[in-house]
């Protein structure tokens, strides 16, 4: 056998397990879908659930329990993880740092921010209720996201200026946050604190098809850019050689995951850690080949997210737990791990 038709075997059979394994996390997905339909006081069968989806419910109250409350947390849950995952999968390849997220850029400590402001002041909008707030903190974390790309840009994109850039903006909006925590009256802290535990509870059609728009936009767009993000994992100079332009690339990139990033946090509040954990487990099933690695990390957001709103209607029954909690119980034990595993001396 020739050496050319055993390199084409060799990315035959690569191929092969890339596509297998987001045929995997796709049904994985799916069932984690139905049983968070089911999950909750009123336990709900996989057939129960599956016929209330068609329409051929026994019971009335099955039907309106799948359908008005439930499924718009789990589409909420789907395509927020979905955003976390895909956005953390694309940081931590144009900052080349394995312990990066979209939290490290500060966005969601912007977002927060403009959530309390929202709560705290009544600002006049030309939207009331739950989406001034929402409006509010996306407009904030947008705020941040060109703050960022200003910084970035002035110093040509450069990896390490975008990430001390981010802590910057993190503290700068913490600190913020808590001068509105002060200065808040009782029923507009509880308000804020519960929105920054990160929850699902708040889920409505409306966000949901507006954070599905954002999603299906900034997807095909990040795939685009798939084969300069896998020249720029071989480093800048290579992937400048290939004509990848590393600064350019990275802050079209970073607007993007600001994009997202604002979005998912503004409908759902601060749910931290899916955003780091996601990226590494589509990087052990698919590698760095981000044509895979991108849809794979959306894939396993959504998975790490569905479980967690599975798992906040069943530890303690009859009500639900804030979600961002949750997730920030998985994630620093694997944050952890992640430090502890990594050799000494290695390159962030």
């Amino acid at each position: 056998m020739s050496p050319a038709a055993t390199v084409e075997g060799v990315w035959r059979a690569l191929l092969g397990r890339r596509v297998a394994a987001l045929a995997l996390g796709l049904a994985a997905v799916a069932l984690l879908f139905v049983i968070d339909l089911g999950t909750g006081p009123a336990r709900l069968s996989p057939g129960e659930v599956a016929a209330a989806l068609l329409g051929r419910a026994f019971e009335p109250t099955t039907s309106a329990i799948v359908w008005s409350i439930r499924l718009p947390m789990a589409v909420l849950g789907l395509l927020v993880g979905a955003a976390l995952g895909l956005s953390g999968a694309v940081v931590q390849t144009v900052l080349a740092n394995p312990l990066a997220s979209p939290y490290t850029l500060g966005l969601a400590g912007a977002a927060g921010f403009g959530a309390a402001l929202a709560i705290v002041l009544d600002l006049p909008l030309p939207v009331a209720g739950e989406l001034r707030i929402v409006l509010v903190a996306f407009l904030v974390a947008l705020f941040a996201a060109g703050l960022l790309l200003l910084l970035g840009r002035l110093r040509d994109g450069r990896p390490e200026v975008i990430v001390l850039a981010g802590l910057a903006i993190l503290f700068l909006f913490q600190a913020l946050l808590s001068l509105l925590q002060y200065l808040a009256t009782p029923e507009a802290l509880a308000q804020i604190v519960f929105w920054l535990f990160g929850s699902l509870a708040r889920a409505s059609w409306s966000k949901n098809a507006l954070l599905a728009v954002a999603l299906s936009v900034a997807l095909p767009a990040l795939l685009r850019l798939a084969w300069r993000l896998s020249a720029l994992r071989l480093g800048e100079e290579r992937a400048a050689a290939l004509g990848a332009r590393p600064g350019a690339l990275r802050l079209e990139a970073l607007a993007w995951v600001s994009f997202l990033t604002a979005a998912a946090v503004a409908f759902a509040g601060t749910i931290g850690f899916v955003g780091l954990v996601a990226p590494h487990l589509a990087r052990a099933l698919v590698g760095e080949d981000q044509r895979f690695l991108l849809p794979t990390a959306a894939l396993a957001g959504a998975f790490l997210l569905l479980a967690a709103s599975i798992a906040s209607r069943a530890i303690v029954p009859g009500s639900i737990l804030p979600i961002g909690i949750l997730t920030a119980l998985v994630g620093v034990p694997f944050l952890l791990g992640l430090v502890l595993r990594r050799p000494s001396g290695s390159r962030p």
